[in-house]
């Protein structure tokens, strides 16, 4: 599914509104909270998930201590 979306003035801020079909294929709705995560083909919209974010912060750690030995191992 690919939707294109096109950014608006929301008051003093910028934003994006998402298609009806788009919210319910996510299952989201107004007043949630959704996640961005960066890619290497641009970004990822989801929805947000406390105890994934809290996992995710945990890796993001050991990455950056491990990061040459894991990069070593990539190899």
């Amino acid at each position: 599914m690919a939707t294109t979306l096109k950014i608006t003035t929301v008051g003093n801020s910028v934003g994006i509104v998402l298609p009806k079909e788009l919210l319910s294929h996510m299952n989201v709705q107004k007043g949630d909270t959704l996640h961005v995560t960066k890619t290497p083909e641009g970004f990822q919209i989801s929805p947000y998930d406390e105890e994934f974010a809290a996992k995710m912060e945990v890796a993001e750690r050991i990455i950056g201590r491990y990061k040459d030995a894991l990069k070593r191992l990539a190899e």
